[in-house]
């Protein structure tokens, strides 16, 4: 575990400003960090439950997640009402809530369905157990509705529709040290199909969860079979199957956007939780922790950002459906970044585009306009998209000619599968800056 001195000094390696970086290193005392020169900095087990309020708070700005103040199930649309207003290079704080353990199927009530696993009412985080007991904004429609809790919008100044918003990760810290990985009927990389079709390539036997256990003709989730995994947090370790399966943590934000579709509704289709869109959303890529940028178009004025599903760890595709999940206190610098500035790479203006220390990454969605018109999971659509944004990225910013760029790609570089799992299917490049002079 790394002293406070090192946590400092690892925000500040972050990009943290000055003032940020002041108010990191008087608040630290609560939370236990491991730093990583070479790597992001992750966050360990907090020393304490990290409820509302409570604990270090390193951004400008703090949100909470209140039940007025969140949408379960779907993201804001282009004239929704900020929560918090910010300037451009604003630091943010926002203590992120997990869906897992306070979805319909678990019982709406996280004080009980943790207490089933030996966590104490004290443990439960305030926010989670308001949300599940008070959220009223929407009738919940569990087989409709996204499971995510989504925080925001925040309306960042000077950000124009045609600017690019980029988001920076500071600091991911679990406000708890457990999480839930869930795998529902009907979903995941191995489902059964609408109508009880097998999907190609496996036999219904090899359908999870098993097809015997589907208990979705009952109409009450908490009798529909699905299966969520407790997992402790140990050692910076996430601990399954009684300690003979441990895994480290590597937090980071599932959904992370900016508001793409237009809707009276607040429960419209085009603006459920569950889909990626051009303007990210639930993108689930687990190399955006901390010192990671995500760079989103913005096509409302003031962007709207917002933020849900936090994960603690997740490897790449998410086949069974979720991550590790577990609530975060996560905080971002956003920037508005103009055209023709140079700070942000020609792609974004488009797409979304994400950075880490040592690579750019390209993203490729199957079907980036989310569940307008139709909804598309063609995980070969992501891949020729990847391909394309990461030549256009190549050829544009990097100055190779495109047929040198085509033939780098296949050579040098990793595509690898964002999830399955999201109706949207997800794939991005890991181009590493060192091979370039």
């Amino acid at each position: 575990m790394a002293t406070i001195g090192e946590y400092a000094a690892s925000l500040l390696r972050s990009g943290l400003g000055r003032r940020d970086f002041l108010r990191a290193t008087a608040a630290v005392g609560g939370v236990a960090v491991s730093a990583s020169t070479s790597g992001p900095a992750q966050a360990a087990v907090p020393r304490e439950i990290l409820q509302p309020g409570k604990g270090p708070i390193h951004g400008k700005h703090y949100l909470k997640s209140t039940p007025d103040q969140v949408r379960w199930g779907y993201v804001p649309s282009l004239d929704s009402e900020p929560v918090l207003r910010v300037r451009s290079g604003d630091t943010v704080t926002v203590d992120t809530v997990s869906h897992e353990g306070i979805l319909e199927d678990q019982g709406r009530d996280p004080v009980e369905y943790f207490a089933k696993h030996g966590v104490g009412k004290s443990s439960v985080l305030a926010d989670a157990a308001a949300i599940a007991r008070d959220y009223d904004r929407t009738t919940r429609n569990f087989d409709v509705d996204g499971p995510h809790v989504v925080t925001g919008p925040i309306f960042v100044g000077e950000a124009k529709p045609g600017d690019v918003l980029k988001v920076e990760m500071l600091s991911m810290l679990p406000r708890v040290p457990y999480g839930v990985v869930s795998s529902r009927h009907g979903k995941g990389a191995l489902p059964r199909l609408a109508g009880g079709a097998v999907p190609a390539g496996i036999t219904l036997e090899e359908i999870m969860p098993p097809p015997a256990t589907d208990g979705r003709a009952t109409g009450d989730p908490t009798k529909y079979g699905n299966v969520s995994v407790f997992t402790p947090i140990r050692g910076g370790r996430g601990v399954m199957s009684d300690g003979r399966v441990t895994f480290p943590l590597d937090p980071f934000m599932g959904l992370m956007g900016v508001a793409f579709a237009s809707s009276a509704a607040l429960t419209a289709p085009e603006l459920n939780s569950i889909p990626p869109t051009l303007g990210g959303g639930n993108i689930d890529i687990n190399l955006l922790g901390v010192r990671s940028t995500f760079y989103l178009p913005v096509f409302a004025d003031g962007a709207l950002f917002h933020v849900g599903d936090p994960h603690f760890a997740m490897g790449n595709g998410e086949v069974a459906l979720t991550a590790l999940e577990g609530s975060l206190r996560a905080t971002f610098r956003l920037t508005v970044c103009k055209k023709g500035s140079g700070d942000a790479p020609s792609v974004a203006f488009g797409y979304p585009f994400a950075e880490t220390s040592e690579a750019w990454v390209p993203i490729g969605l199957s079907d980036p306009d989310g569940s307008q018109n139709g909804q598309g999971n063609d995980l070969n659509i992501a891949m020729r998209r990847a391909v394309v944004n990461a030549l256009d990225f190549l050829e544009t910013d990097q100055g190779l000619d495109r047929a040198t760029a085509y033939a780098y790609l296949s050579a040098a570089t990793d595509f690898m599968v964002s999830q399955v799992v999201d109706r949207t299917t997800g794939v991005h490049a890991v181009i590493r800056k060192s091979d370039f002079g």
